[in-house]
């Protein structure tokens, strides 16, 4: 009796054994199936960034102003752009350049790159895809009007995007250009403040944000070119950063060359 009793119990554990088994493989059968839905469904929704930075091999950064405010000190900086041989992108509110025709004529004439930085200073991420476009072609039209040339550099503002502005300036072939390393000129730091914000961090491939009409941007912008010169970095201009053609996004909103 005692014998059978344990065969008994034997063949019991037995089967639960093999029923547990069973049941774990049909789990990971089925958990697998979903992981690679997942993976699927991430990919072709993953979220739509504009360029925050290069990666590149050339001892390259991008400064860019934008210009929404005034325009007092644009003679100042462009004296201390070209006392620095130094082009840089400037991105233009529409209603500004309407406002500073004169200036915007300057800025091209000294050889600077003019971008688009929406026509109404609008947070975009709050329009429709047929709104944003709009802001975007009628920043464009003026910026067209000014200089007789049309630009394919944009920047949204307030630093705002979602896949709806990113994929409308996609749509007319816009490159949407954010910024990695930020002067913070706009909350009125110093030179010597902003420099610190930059020292330490500046690399190769950064797109550097800065605004005119700021209570230390133009006295303090031959310090920063010169300081950027002395790391050994050539400042350029964005269009002369960024890859145009045959490039990929990372999640990081890093632009690399295919």
């Amino acid at each position: 009796m005692f014998f059978v009793l344990n065969k008994q119990k034997i063949y019991t554990y037995l089967v639960s054994i093999v029923t547990v088994v069973l049941l774990f493989c049909v789990a990971g059968g089925f958990n697998n199936t979903n992981a690679g839905n997942t993976l699927e469904t991430a990919s072709t929704t993953q979220k739509l960034l504009p360029i925050y930075q290069v990666q590149t091999e050339e001892k390259k950064v991008a400064f860019t102003m934008n210009c929404a405010w005034n325009a007092d000190d644009i003679d100042s900086i462009l004296k201390t752009l070209k006392e620095n041989n130094t082009k840089i992108t400037f991105f233009m509110v529409g209603d500004w350049i309407e406002k500073f025709p004169e200036a915007v004529k300057k800025i091209q004439e000294e050889g600077h790159e003019i971008a688009s930085h929406s026509n109404t200073h609008p947070h975009v991420n709050n329009l429709s895809y047929e709104k944003n476009i709009e802001e975007m072609e009628k920043s464009n039209d003026r910026i067209e009007k000014v200089t007789g040339k049309r630009t394919k550099i944009y920047r949204a503002p307030y630093g705002e995007y979602n896949d709806t502005v990113i994929q409308a300036a996609q749509d007319k072939e816009y490159y949407t250009i954010q910024w990695d390393l930020d002067t913070l000129d706009y909350t009125g730091l110093t030179g010597d403040e902003m420099w610190k914000r930059l020292d330490g961090k500046i690399k190769a491939g950064d797109i550097i944000l800065s605004h005119n009409g700021t209570k230390h941007t133009a006295d303090s912008l031959d310090m920063l070119l010169k300081n950027i010169k002395q790391k050994g970095l050539e400042v350029v201009t964005v269009s002369d950063l960024i890859y145009l053609d045959n490039y990929t996004i990372n999640n990081n909103g890093t632009q690399m060359k295919k």
